[in-house]
């Protein structure tokens, strides 16, 4: 039987979920993070799923981009980043600086535009596998592995939110020194199976994370590790940190801002430095590469564009022998599958990738992911292999409905100031 795989309809659904206090460089995360949901529906009645970020910019983008898509196949993934070139900008959402709710490098038009076309090819991709009965593993050459590692990623982070803010409540508890990260490591490995560890870091002084991570160490001796201040330390500092962590860091994240001195600490250290921050666009390749700026490099398919750019990445990572994993920010499970199929067809990924996915208490699936010795399953079911939950999308989107334009865009230091009146974004380096 042939198949109509031509877009008749796209459903944009923006979602409010539910995030724990979990604090960074910027501030803290907010009760509530804005996601999108797209589902792109064929002729034939067979629809694919997309996630991706849910903030206003862009809302604003894929709207016109849906338009564009409609009377497309669902197999003419190469056509789709040339629609996003015809989508126009608002230059006022457009600041040359770095993005602060996704702490993923200097913002630009043409991120913002993949950003949004990276949901639409996830659910092209989606739609096309359930049509002809293939895993999207294999339409993207096969998988080379049946499951995919993640690492637990550890967050200095408060009891709840401020009293008196509307939020959803979690049972972690409080982690704000090395105890309570070494307890919150512990219960990530006994619930999830995790054996590698990502701290974020760039909250307190350089010292106080330090022995943090020394903590790991010594609970979890010959686990992987890693620390990432979002490039809030000098070059001074990073080479510091990276002096005193040498033996026990698998790599050490964006310690500081920009190529030119990632590049300086890089030639100081033997420590490897890993980036989804000097290195977030093609365009940025070359000078990092050529500059010695990053060992690895942390890939994330909403802003590179979608899982087949993932995979020009990483075969552009072999080729200059820069190791390559991923990146997460807040995500659902639309998003973990993705990431998962994609990640299970890069034959040298040699690093767990991050997830935020165990922080998240609400998905928007029938059944959520699940983590098994610290990793989830490939799925060889059609598509993505994920279904959707309507009435939980429902839920998520009323509430997005009802919010006042408050939560509709990240803003970490905002989320910061309802606890602390005078808080500022930090000046960087802030150490």
């Amino acid at each position: 039987m042939t198949r109509d795989l031509t877009i008749s309809e796209v459903r944009l659904t923006p979602i409010l979920v539910a995030d724990p206090p979990l604090l960074n460089t910027q501030g803290v995360h907010q009760p509530y993070t804005p996601r999108l949901i797209v589902e792109v529906v064929t002729a034939d009645g067979t629809t694919g799923l997309g996630e991706t970020y849910g903030d206003t910019k862009y809302l604003e983008l894929a709207r016109p981009f849906a338009e564009k898509a409609v009377g497309r196949r669902v197999d003419e993934l190469n056509s789709l980043l040339l629609l996003a070139d015809e989508v126009a900008v608002d230059s006022s959402r457009v600041a040359d600086a770095v993005d602060v709710g996704g702490l993923r490098g200097v913002q630009t038009a043409d991120k913002l535009r993949l950003s949004v076309a990276s949901a639409f090819e996830v659910a092209c991709l989606d739609a096309l596998g359930k049509a002809l009965g293939r895993p999207v593993h294999a339409l993207l050459g096969g998988k080379v592995r049946d499951t995919v590692e993640y690492s637990a990623y550890l967050f200095y982070k408060w009891a709840a939110h401020p009293e008196g803010v509307t939020a959803e409540t979690d049972d972690w508890g409080a982690a704000l020194d090395p105890a309570g990260i070494v307890a919150q490591a512990r219960r990530f490995k006994e619930v999830y199976g995790f054996t590698s560890f990502k701290l974020k870091g760039g909250v307190f002084p350089p010292a106080e994370e330090i022995a943090a991570v020394r903590a790991l160490a010594e609970a979890f001796p010959g686990h992987p590790l890693r620390l990432d201040p979002n490039g809030a330390w000098s070059v001074e500092t990073s080479l510091r940190v990276a002096g005193e962590l040498a033996d026990v860091l698998e790599y050490l994240e964006d310690p500081t801002l920009g190529t030119p001195a990632m590049a300086e600490v890089a030639a100081r250290t033997h420590v490897p430095l890993a980036t989804n921050m000097c290195v977030t666009t093609f365009a940025e390749i070359p000078e990092a590469f050529t500059r010695g700026a990053v060992q690895v490099v942390l890939s994330d398919h909403h802003y590179w564009g979608g899982l087949s750019n993932t995979r020009q990445l990483a075969a552009i990572c072999r080729t200059f022998g820069v190791g390559v994993s991923m990146h997460s920010n807040t995500h659902l499970g639309i998003s973990l599958a993705a990431m998962t199929h994609v990640a299970s067809t890069v034959p040298h990924l040699h690093h767990a990738c991050d997830s935020h996915y165990p922080w998240q208490s609400e998905d928007v699936l029938t059944e959520r992911l699940a983590f098994q010795d610290g990793r989830v399953a490939v799925s060889d079911r059609p598509g993505l292999g994920v279904e959707l939950d309507r009435d939980r999308l429902d839920l998520l989107h009323r509430r997005w409905l009802a919010d006042d334009g408050a939560l509709r865009d990240r803003d970490d230091a905002a989320a910061m100031r309802v606890a602390e009146p005078g808080w500022a974004v930090p000046v960087m380096p802030r150490w």
